[in-house]
């Protein structure tokens, strides 16, 4: 059989459904960088730190509306099609972001500027919750069986390439515009350009061609869900529990880290998070052709068992002054999280039915990022402050490893297994 993927036409597919976690992560990363503009903005009566407190707790926001734009998403990807859900999480991500950007501060609309920020990143995370893992079904379910791996990595790659993206963009912005006008004007454009990601994944995903779904008699996919395999929702959470901890820590909180633990200057750690953060990229994708050959399984637990026992001497190894030693720790970690996170759209989409494939898959992943995920990088600070080791974060990994593990060793081998009706 002709590959499908190599044609010009399924390429445009391959970008369709990953477009969209470019935009989730592209405002994921300027959200962060801007944090400073935008408390000054909509929190101007608090100290710079309360502002920054206030603007990440509405950040939070997002997470917490996660599980539910899952259950929405899903919802409409397993009665509508995985186009449908495709096309309106990524409209539904590109407005707000928008509007963020063109949204009045407190200065000229009072009490309505930040409450209106929680609203819009609520509707992000809403979209959000259902964008990653319907953009994952989408790509796998269209994939040859013998490159479902590969071309389900992409999902990860487009997420982890708009990370890349938006700090390049917020780090090309704070060098070509003075201070003055970074936090009066300027912080807004990177929202404003936004739009462009938004229209093409619209465009994209408009054009598609879609299988008709499966007329459904009876209970809602929610439902179904719930009632009949709350046990497979447990297990792909425990599965995606070491993505949701391990990203986490090792490729956001880790930036702060090498500040606060090392001493490297603010510059020199995002210069090296965003090299490991490229290396990355190569990883997840040659993780996936390898499972492709040999299997999803033997990948995923070398990796989980890399993790057990690297955590610590790479955590180690990172707490140095050294630059070159801290970018070399987190290359470690680069190996172990990037194969696993790499290879785990597949499993995932291989092991659900396909009439609840969207909501089964929304549910247990966007629980388990909003919950494990969300909260990683406080709990690794809380683990720094209480033990007063700074390396201790790894500890947290290698537990999140051995959650991930126990759940897979129950998971039999999907590989080039036709996916299930």
């Amino acid at each position: 059989m002709a590959d499908q993927f190599s044609t010009a036409r399924q390429r445009r597919t391959v970008l369709a459904g990953s477009i969209g976690n470019v935009l989730e992560f592209y405002d994921f990363a300027v959200y962060g960088y801007l944090a400073a503009a935008i408390g000054r903005h909509f929190f101007p009566g608090e100290s710079p730190t309360a502002q920054l407190l206030a603007v990440f707790g509405v950040f939070a926001v997002g997470y917490i509306a996660r599980p539910l734009g899952g259950v929405l998403i899903g919802h409409l990807g397993d009665l509508y099609g995985r186009r449908t859900a495709l096309t309106v999480s990524v409209v539904a991500m590109a407005v707000p972001t928008v509007l963020i950007g063109l949204l009045p501060g407190y200065a000229t609309i009072g009490i309505a500027a930040p409450i209106l920020l929680v609203l819009l990143r609520m509707l992000q995370g809403l979209s959000v919750g259902g964008e990653f893992t319907s953009s994952i079904v989408f790509l796998v379910e269209r994939a040859p069986a013998h490159r479902r791996g590969f071309i389900g990595s992409f999902a990860t790659v487009g997420s982890v390439g708009g990370i890349l993206l938006g700090s390049s963009v917020a780090a090309i912005l704070t060098a070509c515009v003075s201070e003055e006008a970074f936090y009066d004007w300027a912080w807004r454009l990177p929202f404003l350009a936004g739009i462009t990601i938004g229209i093409a994944g619209f465009v994209l995903r408009r054009e598609l061609q879609d299988e008709e779904p499966t007329v459904r008699e009876g209970r809602a996919p929610i439902v179904e869900t719930l009632q009949d395999h709350w046990r497979l929702v447990l297990q792909l959470a425990g599965i995606a529990v070491f993505n949701g901890i391990a990203f986490h820590i090792c490729f956001i909180y880790v930036a702060s880290w090498l500040q606060t633990a090392d001493g490297i200057p603010p510059a020199r750690a995002l210069e090296i998070n965003s090299a490991s953060l490229a290396a990355l990229l190569v990883v997840m994708v040659l993780a996936a052709r390898l499972s492709d050959r040999i299997g999803r399984k033997p990948v995923m637990m070398a990796a989980l068992f890399c993790a057990l026992v690297t955590a610590l001497p790479l955590f180690e190894l990172m707490h140095h002054e050294s630059a070159l030693l801290a970018f070399l720790g987190q290359l470690g970690f680069v190996v172990s999280v990037g194969s696993y996170i790499g290879v785990l759209p597949s499993l995932m989409t291989e092991m659900v039915p396909a009439r609840i494939r969207c909501t089964a898959m929304s549910v247990a992943f966007n629980l388990c990022i909003g919950i494990a995920g969300g909260t990683a990088p406080f709990v690794a600070a809380w683990l720094v402050a209480t033990t007063g080791e700074a390396v201790s974060p790894a500890y947290y990994i290698m537990f999140a490893a051995a959650v991930a593990l126990s759940a897979l060793v129950t998971v039999g081998e999907t590989h080039r297994v036709p996916l299930p009706a």
